[in-house]
């Protein structure tokens, strides 16, 4: 299906209109080779709650973003390239269901579709289409991801300290490594993670001294061998007060998408649903 796709008119003319849909603010799309298998609205569990996303599988990256008007405009485009995902199916609990976790070095997070069978049709294909990618460029599976992010409603108080309490006066914050929900006390420390930034991110005071450990046992190892340079803790360990930029991600700062959407998975396959798809 991949390759009878590629390069067809009409494959080029549904990328078109992603693009379209998202908008100025999206990043093209459109790529020699690429083609977009199919389109479907999964619901994302974000920091404050969770919230409808439309989601687009191409053979290459997965693209996801907030709903505006289904099928009509989207906005707050996110590619992620599939050699970069690992899957995680999580079990079933009575408040929630057919959910499952999208792992990459740079973010993870939650997601769950309408039905059992729609969750199983995402998974294959998106593992499928991981498999070929990898393929075709070589490399090996990821074995190092972002910590998810726990919900805000997940805890009323700091899972550090488990003393400070959590009000419309005293908020919460995350910490990048282990996405635990901490208070500004219990995070004042920053780190670099190249992986999830180029500048140090606030880390819980735990994750802060597993870190400066680990920090300090290769620049000692570092020394043992000879190795010259700056030591790292100039650059990757910092504490003290946020700058103000490190907020939570950009979740709650979009449009809910709330609405009555139409969670039909559509596949571009002769105009029939994903489940009569197989590739």
């Amino acid at each position: 299906m991949v390759d009878h796709l590629a390069n067809t008119e009409i494959n080029s003319q549904r990328i078109a209109a992603v693009e379209s849909c998202f908008g100025a603010s999206g990043q093209p799309l459109a790529l020699l080779g690429r083609v977009l298998l199919g389109e479907g609205v999964l619901t994302k569990e974000c920091r404050k709650k969770a919230k409808p996303r439309i989601f687009f599988l191409f053979n290459d990256i997965l693209v996801y973003g907030s709903i505006v008007l289904n099928k009509r405009k989207y906005r707050s485009q996110h590619i992620i390239p599939l050699e970069e995902v690992t899957l995680e199916l999580l079990p079933e609990t009575l408040q929630a269901k057919n959910r499952w976790m999208i792992k990459t070095a740079k973010k993870s997070f939650v997601v769950s579709a309408a039905s059992a069978t729609e969750r199983q049709e995402w998974i294959s294909h998106i593992e499928e289409c991981v498999r070929r990618q990898l393929r075709a460029t070589g490399r090996s599976p990821s074995t190092e991801h972002a910590a998810p992010w726990i919900p805000d409603k997940a805890t009323d108080i700091c899972m550090r300290c488990t003393q400070t309490r959590f009000s419309a006066l005293t908020r919460r914050h995350h910490c990048r490594k282990c996405g635990f929900v901490v208070c500004a006390e219990c995070s004042r420390q920053r780190f670099l993670l190249p992986r999830l930034s180029p500048k140090p991110v606030r880390v819980c005071s735990l994750c802060y001294r597993e870190l400066a450990a680990q920090q300090r046992q290769e620049e000692a190892e570092e020394q043992g061998a000879g190795s010259p340079g700056q030591p790292a803790h100039l650059t990757r360990a910092i504490c003290g007060a946020s700058s103000g930029d490190d907020d939570d991600s950009d979740e709650d700062k979009e449009g809910s998408g709330d609405g009555d959407w139409s969670s039909r998975v559509e596949f571009y396959s002769s105009g029939v649903a994903w489940s009569a798809f197989h590739s």
